[in-house]
């Protein structure tokens, strides 16, 4: 029996796993996490919204239920293409088939004072470190006596107005403003700065212009201070740092303005394209390396004169296609080039607002949030997963309280 290993159980890797598991092929799942990470919801997690366990499942429940498919827990160190071996911290595992699907990192874009002092999520720990942060500062201020240091600490900076900047930021303002000021009574609303910097001049600057001004309008009644055209020039412990001499004080700064691929691209040694990404061939093959497959955010595939976006609905789709075409060969067939079919973007604001296009159609407010949570609801692994979200979420709607507010470390993260 031959075998399919894949490397990295995201949207992508888990795509053309369940679409593997039962044709015939052993499949062997590796990840450096035991459980596969719904990482849209992750802002959620670090805003007191939902329960860390809700938005992740654990990949040998799946393995158990495909046929055929096995897991194995692992660090991925690089790949020997010659002995068609993939390379782990504590071994190595033979493949007839590879699908590289390690997904991406945050791109910092070479600034180690950023990297140093921001915040970031990619990962479950990193959502849970956000939150312990933030409310550890609210905790700190009640009892500052220093006007000046107060006010940096009940100041959160979010650089990036892509939908994961955006819907941090209204998810921190409604938390602010529902729940935190009730818990903290000697903190006023209004003390609390929430400030978005985007370096272009407009946030979500992938949907059209209608929605990028809904969105924008939106978060500015809601109380967050937008600021476009604005580019983060360096940062410390207490201050981000602006182009043209502006200074913030502030404790916290969360990066979201760009990702690339993880480390693992570059030591392919195979062709890279920007974002460190692996230049692939139009079946998702790695050219004169017909057996293996780069898929999801670690890919770079051309569409229609650019790169395909590093969004999980590409990676689900690149999933699949590899998975047709791998048995598609084993058939002695083969498939046309791989197209992605753009079913639409969205990002929710907060409370009955969102933003949303799909088929040449443009929603906001009301409706475009409805169906986000439908579709989140939807794609999300596990009926207990989706019943803790679903529950999670009606009594926030209800009652505007979250429950997830739990301190679970001893001190801010130090400078």
């Amino acid at each position: 029996m031959k075998r399919v290993v894949i490397a990295g159980m995201g949207f992508g890797g888990l795509s053309a796993a369940k679409a593997l598991a039962g044709s015939g092929l052993e499949v062997v799942m590796v990840d450096r996490h035991n459980y596969h990470l719904f990482q849209p919801l992750l802002y959620q997690v670090a805003t007191a919204g939902l329960e860390q366990e809700s938005i992740a499942y654990p990949i040998r429940a799946l393995a158990r239920r495909w046929r055929n498919t096995l897991f194995r827990l692992g660090e991925v160190t690089g790949v020997d293409f010659k002995a068609k071996r993939l390379l782990l911290e504590d071994g190595d595992i033979s493949y007839d088939y590879l699908i590289l699907a390690a997904g991406s990192r945050t791109n910092f874009f070479g600034r180690d004072d950023i990297e140093r002092h921001a915040f970031d999520l990619k990962r479950l720990d990193q959502a849970e470190d956000l939150r312990n942060h933030v409310l550890l500062a609210f905790e700190e201020a009640t009892r500052e006596r220093d006007q000046e240091r107060r006010r940096a600490l009940l100041t959160f900076v979010i650089v990036g107005g892509g939908p994961t900047g955006v819907e941090f930021a209204g998810a921190l303002r409604e938390l602010v403003a529902h729940v935190l000021s009730r818990d903290y009574p000697e903190v006023r609303p209004e003390e609390t700065r929430i400030i978005l910097l985007e370096a272009a001049s407009s946030l979500l600057s992938a949907m059209p212009p209608r929605l990028q001004g809904y969105a924008l309008d939106r978060l500015r009644s809601m109380g967050v201070e937008v600021m476009l055209e604005a580019r983060v020039s360096g940062a410390d412990a207490e201050h981000v740092y602006l182009d043209g001499g502006e200074t913030i004080p502030t404790h916290t700064l969360f990066w979201s303005a760009g990702v690339a691929a993880v480390e693992l691209a570059g030591k392919l040694g195979v062709a890279q394209a920007g974002s460190g990404r692996v230049v692939v061939a139009p079946d998702l093959s790695i050219e004169g390396l017909r057996e293996v497959f780069v898929i999801g955010d670690m890919a770079c595939r051309e569409q229609d004169g650019a790169p395909l976006p590093m969004l999980a609905p590409v990676a689900s789709q690149e999933g699949r296609y590899v998975a047709r075409a791998i048995l598609a060969r084993e058939q002695g067939g083969k498939l046309p080039a791989f197209r992605y079919r753009d079913k639409g973007t969205m990002a929710t604001i907060g409370r009955n607002s969102a933003v949303a296009t799909t088929h040449g159609l443009h929603f906001s407010g009301y409706p475009a949030w409805l169906v986000w949570l439908i579709l989140h609801l939807y794609y999300l692994i596990g009926f207990r997963n989706r019943l803790l979200v679903l529950m999670n979420w009606a009594y926030y709607y209800w009652f505007h309280e979250r429950q997830v507010r739990l301190i679970t470390a001893s001190a801010r993260r130090s400078s």
